[in-house]
């Protein structure tokens, strides 16, 4: 299965008045991170950022002049995610957001039954909680260290990790070899675990003498006993 872990950062909190202007990426397969990644600066036309949002992400205006428009990585973006689960933490906000754009061009919106809010999922495993990312990072063993601000790529990189943990712990991509298609071609992924026979098989640890007296008991048990039936199988 593909999915799409992501992240948003906006010039406030409102997607009917406010926008996106940083839009981060990161590509699973079956629970493998495939390298493949996306990551836009997006310049907000008019809006600008809010100083509460701008605490947050460390982002300015004058750091976005000159940067594409929504409308023009709106293309890569789609192809990015498409047929892909979207999996975010508080979905609802990014989803929001990233819908809000897609309505200003025109696209078809991310249908709620392809988006994985990892925040209910934590909500759900650990009740008491907290559950925010770096609550989730510091739970899991993620290292976050170098998260002085937040960054939708680095957010969606962080969330990743978490996201393999919340669903199974890391052992959950061992066996698998996947085939992932982008717009370069197709490249194989291979992820599997073999485990074949030892060089050297190992050394019996019963001596003859114990094996000589496990004979003797199952004699003495009579022809009914359940070791007889074993082995006879």
């Amino acid at each position: 299965m593909r999915e799409i872990i992501l992240d948003t950062e906006t010039t406030g909190l409102d997607e009917r008045l406010d926008r996106i202007i940083e839009l981060g990426a990161v590509e699973l397969v079956n629970k493998f991170p495939t390298g493949r990644t996306f990551h836009e600066y997006i310049n907000p036309g008019n809006r600008q950022i809010h100083h509460e949002a701008a605490a947050v992400h460390g982002i300015r205006d004058a750091d976005l002049v000159g940067k594409p428009t929504f409308a023009d990585i709106a293309p890569a973006f789609l192809e990015f995610i498409d047929g892909a689960h979207i999996v975010a933490h508080n979905a609802g906000f990014d989803v929001a957001f990233i819908n809000a754009e897609l309505a200003r061009i025109g696209a078809d919106p991310v249908v709620p039954e392809l988006v994985v809010d990892t925040l209910a999922l934590a909500r759900r495993k650990h009740p008491m909680g907290p559950n925010s990312l770096d609550a989730l990072c510091k739970r899991y063993g993620v290292d976050n260290t170098h998260r002085t601000l937040h960054g939708a790529l680095l957010d969606s990189e962080l969330l990743a990790e978490v996201y393999i943990e919340l669903a199974g712990g890391r052992q959950a991509a061992l066996g698998l070899e996947v085939s992932v298609s982008h717009e370069h071609g197709t490249e194989s992924i291979a992820v599997s675990v073999t485990v074949g026979p030892r060089p050297t098989p190992l050394q019996p640890r019963l001596s003859e003498a114990e094996r000589d007296a496990h004979r003797n008991l199952i004699a003495k048990l009579g022809e009914t006993a359940i070791w007889r039936l074993t082995e006879a199988a």
